[in-house]
């Protein structure tokens, strides 16, 4: 990265108070050269994102003023890194917005990393108020990383308001399998603060759920447009893809591919409507069946589409699943 005045680090070493409270098993050293591969958008609720050498400042630094940001350092050929990305997505969605991962491909950020001072990865560095607080090499356990986070996140806890103590109610009881006292609870933040454009989101999320299109559709062009960011596109595509049923029979293009598992027109139709029915999950796994078996226009077409439908699928796990598979077909 250059030291113009737009770099983050010109200034000063963000690295120089940083050092690391837990022990790292093992890591892999950094090798030279990119990958092919290429990470998805960040989960729905936007408590995993992609970052690149474009938008660090903005979605780390600048973010980490209002939120803490857990940067993951990865590689897709990093072993270690694989095993430790889905558990630092699950403890982002565990810790319900407590703080933000980012994710950075080194082979994709190269001026980024010596910006970094990477030596090896997984590297996972912690911002908070607009600079690096701690950092550890490394994929530790679980419980480690639990007690790294602790540590760190109770100092930056703001005080919880009503409406956002029934927010977290509400995530609550829909971790539960409790949706309609979620629904209720999500009414009651909305009638303390009817601007509030979280909530907005959250409710039309639980409509989509029911199939309530239009009163989903009706609760997200209320939200003021300055509020309108990733999550509010990705619910406006949710709806669009349920309000148009793509065109063909499962069972035909089943037999299909089971004829010819190369029938990429077969596995794209499938996917769509699997896709349309919710069924996520089972819609990557037909596109990157595509993208393990075709090394063309097919491969990238599908590729183009899991970037597509990780920004928009609802389920956590089944994106991190994608996302991983992603990038070990392209390697």
């Amino acid at each position: 990265m250059s030291t113009s005045p737009r770099n983050p680090f010109a200034a000063h070493d963000p690295y120089a108070a940083a050092t690391s409270t837990a022990t790292a098993t093992p890591a892999t050293t950094v090798a030279a050269g990119p990958a092919a591969a290429a990470a998805g958008p960040g989960a729905p609720a936007a408590l995993v994102i992609d970052v690149s050498e474009a938008d660090f400042e903005q979605q780390v630094l600048e973010r980490s003023l209002d939120v803490p940001v857990l940067l993951d350092c990865w590689a897709p050929w990093c072993g270690p890194c694989r095993s430790l990305g889905p558990i630092l997505e699950r403890l982002a969605q565990a810790y319900g917005g407590r703080f933000v991962l980012a994710k950075i491909n080194t082979d994709e950020a190269p001026n980024l990393s010596a910006a970094l001072r990477i030596r090896s990865i997984p590297l996972v560095v912690l911002f908070a108020g607009g600079r690096p607080v701690d950092q550890f090499v490394g994929a530790l356990p679980e419980g480690q990383i639990r007690q790294f986070l602790d540590k760190h996140l109770d100092q930056f806890a703001p005080q919880a308001s009503p409406l956002d103590e029934l927010r977290q109610a509400a995530a609550a009881a829909l971790a539960e399998g409790h949706a309609d006292e979620a629904e209720q609870l999500l009414q009651e933040a909305l009638a303390i603060d009817p601007a509030h454009a979280e909530t907005r989101l959250d409710l039309a999320e639980r409509q989509i759920a029911r199939g309530e299109l239009d009163t989903a559709a009706e609760l997200l062009a209320r939200v003021a447009p300055e509020a309108r960011a990733e999550r509010h596109a990705a619910l406006e595509k949710r709806i669009e893809m349920a309000r148009h049923k793509p065109a063909g029979d499962p069972v035909q293009l089943r037999a299909r591919i089971g004829a010819n598992a190369k029938d990429f027109e077969a596995r794209f139709g499938l996917a769509a409507l699997l896709a349309h029915d919710g069924d996520f999950d089972a819609a990557f796994e037909q596109l990157l069946e595509v993208v393990l078996r075709d090394k063309g226009e097919q491969r990238e077409a599908a590729r183009q589409k899991l970037v597509e439908w990780f920004a928009i699928c609802p389920d956590a796990e089944a994106v991190s699943r994608g996302r991983r598979y992603l990038g070990m077909y392209l390697n």
